[in-house]
Parts: C-alpha cells; structure tokens; sequence
C-alpha cells in the first residue's frame, strides 16, 4: 500500500493507492494525521488504510493522469553517510586525488559503531516529482545520490519508505571534509518522492532494487542498479543514532545513502533528467537546472 499527494483543481490531495493501482482519496490533510488516528485506534497504519479503503471508491483515473507533488512536507531531511561500499569508495576518491589505496577517514567511519548523520535539507529546500533540483553555480563536479529514504516519527517509528535524491558536490566535499555542509545543503538539492511505501506493507525492506537514470538530450548517459541488501547498517541502527539526544519531528525523512555513483568523470549539467527507481515505491523524476549565483531563496 501507498501514499500520495497530488494537485487536481488547485487542491491537494492525499490518497492511498493499491497493489492494482487503483486510487482511493483520503479525508487527510497529510500522511502524519493518519499514522496518529492509527495510532490512536491501536491499529497498524496498514491496517487503517485498508479499512479505510474499504468503505471508499476509486477515483475514475490513474496514476499516470495526476500531477503528483511531493508526498510529505518533511520538516527535516536528514541522510547517512558511507553506509555503502560504493560510498566509501567515492569518498576516498575525492579525499585522495584518485589514490584509491590511501587510508582516510571515511574507511574509519564506513568501520566505525558510530555511523555518519547529518541534515540534508528543511521543508523549503525539498521538492518533489516533476521539481527541478538545482546544482550549485560554484562546484564543477555534481552528482545524484539515489536512496532509500524512511518517514520516521518523533520517536524513531520507521513509519514508511520513500525514494531519495541526495545531490552532491564532490569536489567541493573533496576539497575539506569540514566543506560538507555547503556540499550537500542549498536551494532545491534534494527530492523526496513520488510516493510513501507502508513500512507495514513490505516483507523485506533490505531486498529492495535501486535504478538511477540520468539523460541529456533525451539520450540515456548513465545507468546504475544496487540493492539494498548491500548497505552496511540496519536501519534501526541508523535511527536510533538520529533520535539520540536529539529533538525529531514527525515525518522526518532520514536516506540511507547511496549505492551508485556515476563514473568519476561524470557531471551534472543544465537541462539533464534524473530518474531514480525503486519498483515498490516507483520513479521520482526531477529535471536539473543550474542555479545562478544571484538566484537568493527568500523564506516566506
């Protein structure tokens, strides 16, 4: 079972969506209402959606006739770092100049009990289907990070599952560690999407698939699958260092990390298509577009 959210007239709708597609609307204004009256009736989300569905009727269209928007205003996107040996790789590569035989401190974390979290990106910084990402205008060397992301609750609760783009400037991670805020954090780096996955509803969230696409000129330039089976850590374990000592909001999304990376020589650059995949969940799209440097997001 899924969650969306999409515009008709207007109006944003929140909805649960079947294993045939069907489309059924909720009297929700988001998924969190609906995680706390489950909650609230000592019920599994699952479980409340379907009863729910089950006294409702489909709309008359499908998935491909609405415009979806991004499935939850998560307050706080937060991600891991070097979950995956993939990742690890990367990072030594940047660190390094290409010297793929140093130590660094990114083998040290990839080993460490202590994995590596940091906030990625606020409500206002998130799109989501269909939304142009930006890259920086001061990095040469951009990349997508398809992940699996988790909808959590104030208390740690892996409440559902969506897809992730973590956008990434390795150079300028590359250059100085302490550089990765400015790395990972401006307008629009990151999408959430297209839909919310129940955690209820999957049998086995490390055996998910992972496909990104990434197209310029509408010509296919990169692919690349992995598996979640790969990542390194649980994904309890990743939460539980999230929430300690630390203030979370409900529907916080924490991603996982990535698992593929485009060749080394591979840049982001204006007018490309990012699509990254996992079947369950299905294809968050977001075209790239290329910030300016007087581009400045003002906070409504």
């Amino acid at each position: 079972m899924k969650i969306i959210r999409y515009r008709k007239e207007e109006e944003q709708i929140i909805a649960a969506v079947t294993s045939d597609g069907a489309i059924y609307p909720l009297p929700y204004e988001g998924f969190i209402d609906i995680t706390r009256d489950a909650k609230a009736r000592k019920t599994s989300i699952l479980a409340f959606v379907e009863d729910k569905v089950s006294n409702l009727q489909p709309v008359d269209y499908g998935m491909k006739e609405v415009e979806l928007v991004v499935p939850i205003d998560a307050p706080e996107v937060w991600a891991a770092g070097v979950t995956y040996e993939k990742s690890r790789e990367a990072r030594n590569y940047e660190a390094t100049n290409g010297k793929l035989d140093a130590q660094t401190f990114y083998d040290k974390v990839y080993d460490a009990p202590r994995p590596e979290i940091f906030l990625k990106s606020t409500v206002n910084r998130t799109v989501g289907p269909n939304q142009d990402v930006y890259i920086r205008s001061d990095s040469n060397w951009q990349i997508p990070e398809p992940e699996l992301g988790l909808v959590v609750n104030g208390e740690g609760e892996i409440l559902a599952y969506t897809i992730g783009n973590d956008m990434s400037c390795r150079d300028i991670e590359g250059e100085n560690p302490l550089y990765l805020p400015q790395a990972k954090i401006w307008k629009q780096s990151c999408s959430i999407g297209p839909a919310l996955l129940l955690a209820d509803s999957v049998e086995d969230a490390y055996q998910l698939d992972i496909i990104c696409r990434i197209y310029r000129d509408n010509q296919l330039v990169f692919e690349g699958t992995a598996n979640t089976r790969q990542l390194k850590r649980k994904y309890d374990e990743l939460v539980s260092y999230l929430i300690r000592d630390n203030i979370i909001f409900d529907g916080t999304v924490l991603l996982t990390g990535t698992c593929i990376v485009p060749p080394n020589e591979f840049t982001l650059q204006d007018g490309d298509q990012v699509e990254i995949e996992i079947p369950e969940i299905g294809i968050l799209r977001n075209p790239v577009k290329k910030q300016q440097p007087s581009e400045v997001l003002v906070a409504e």
